[in-house]
């Protein structure tokens, strides 16, 4: 049985404190950092870019988990990769080419995930199986945070582990996850949860923890 793995997003901290907010995602037992790049093209809403995730690498030795929520990521795999993420994620509705995004990824020594936004039907991913490290499947519409998560996901998560059956592919949830809903979403094949309100919002962070990776 695979270990849950909780990946606090960025964008739900306080960027007055970002070593601050590091300190606390380390502390509290989480395995990686969510990093949500937006380009106010592909989503209506700008965060920040490869600057930002270099100077996390800096402060932390957590894993970076890049979600680039970008048109034409492709342009920007290298500069992301230089700047020390770990995981480089892009859309599948943002790629002219699909496959040629995700060999770069694999090129520059990344991880590489494919994303999809919650209308997007999860065949698409069928065909990129052996190019991928994860499979993001949104349970909102990207772009801001503390949205609630859409339950028709559950089918799709369900969808996926059936198509991917055999492969060693981390299946992440993303959007509106939080301590009450999570049990069931892993009950669906997650194993990776991705939460910015839940946990950056959460007094107890250590117990956030433990309620978003309970089996």
């Amino acid at each position: 049985m695979k270990e849950i793995i909780i990946s606090p997003s960025l964008l739900s901290a306080d960027f007055t404190d970002v070593k601050g907010a590091l300190k606390s995602v380390e502390d509290s037992g989480a395995q990686w950092i969510h990093c949500d790049v937006m380009d106010g093209v592909f989503v209506p809403n700008i965060s920040f870019g490869q600057k930002m995730v270099g100077d996390v690498k800096k402060a932390t030795d957590l894993v970076i988990d890049a979600h680039l929520m970008i048109v034409e990521p492709i342009k920007y795999v290298e500069e992301f990769a230089r700047n020390g993420a770990d995981f480089i994620t892009v859309h599948y509705e943002a790629c002219s080419d699909v496959e040629a995004t995700l060999k770069k990824i694999k090129e520059v020594g990344c991880k590489a995930g494919l994303a999809l936004k919650p209308k997007t039907d999860v065949s698409v991913m069928k065909n990129y199986l052996d190019l991928i490290d994860l499979a993001l499947i949104m349970s909102v519409e990207p772009g801001f945070s503390g949205q609630k998560f859409i339950f028709d996901t559950l089918k799709k998560y369900d969808e996926f582990c059936e198509m991917a059956k055999g492969k060693d592919i981390i299946l992440q949830g993303d959007g509106g996850i939080n301590g009450e809903n999570a049990r069931e979403i892993i009950s669906h094949g997650v194993n990776c949860i991705v939460a910015g309100n839940a946990f950056f919002k959460a007094q107890d962070k250590k117990e956030i923890v433990r309620q978003l990776g309970k089996r």
